[in-house]
């Protein structure tokens, strides 16, 4: 990987819902972050939400969680046309909201992502991506991580957040683990 890392693109939120009120983000002040990388990618990576960085619009820059999955991407063979990122809420919370009623709302958007790209996997970094796509707030990374799992008809699997893994480093060596059990079953499947 280079010492500087590259802004993935920023797939742009559909004009339709740019301006979608119905989880109540939208009074929180933040844009909508659709997604970013390739679109049409074989594996969506989903993740809370939109950081304070990706928050912003017009300024490039790549923040500690892009340089993380691009990072681990690079060392198990991944590139941008394998990956596109996305969000459980599409808008960055600012303060408090009603966790469980708005993610369930904005899960809408990515059903609607799946509906639209159908990607043959996708994976889960960290425990609200994990409880939102499984749909059990009983599940957490920790006993899910290492397998694959069939949820709503796409190969799942998960791994620890990138923020995670650059706040605890002892995570490190799980994450690319996971990286690298993704990237295999990947391969097996990609056409020659």
């Amino acid at each position: 990987m280079p010492n500087d890392c590259t802004l993935w693109p920023e797939e742009p939120t559909p004009e339709h819902l740019k301006d979608c009120n119905k989880c109540g983000l939208d009074k929180h002040g933040t844009r909508m972050v659709w997604g970013e990388g390739n679109s049409q990618a074989p594996i969506y990576i989903l993740l809370d939400n939109p950081g304070a960085r990706e928050d912003r619009e017009n300024k490039p820059f790549v923040c500690g969680t892009r340089q993380t999955l691009q990072k681990v991407a690079n060392e198990v063979g991944l590139t941008v046309d394998d990956l596109y990122v996305t969000y459980v809420l599409k808008r960055r919370p600012k303060k408090a909201y009603d966790k469980e009623k708005t993610r369930e709302i904005c899960m809408n958007h990515f059903a609607q992502q799946l509906e639209l790209n159908k990607p043959l996997f996708i994976f889960c970094l960290g425990n609200v991506a994990v409880q939102s796509f499984f749909q059990n707030h009983e599940v957490d990374v920790k006993s899910l991580r290492g397998n694959w799992h069939d949820v709503q008809g796409y190969e799942t699997t998960v791994a620890y957040h990138p923020l995670a893994v650059r706040r605890r480093p002892n995570l490190w060596p799980l994450f690319l683990e996971d990286w690298k059990f993704l990237a295999e079953r990947y391969f097996q499947t990609k056409p020659s």
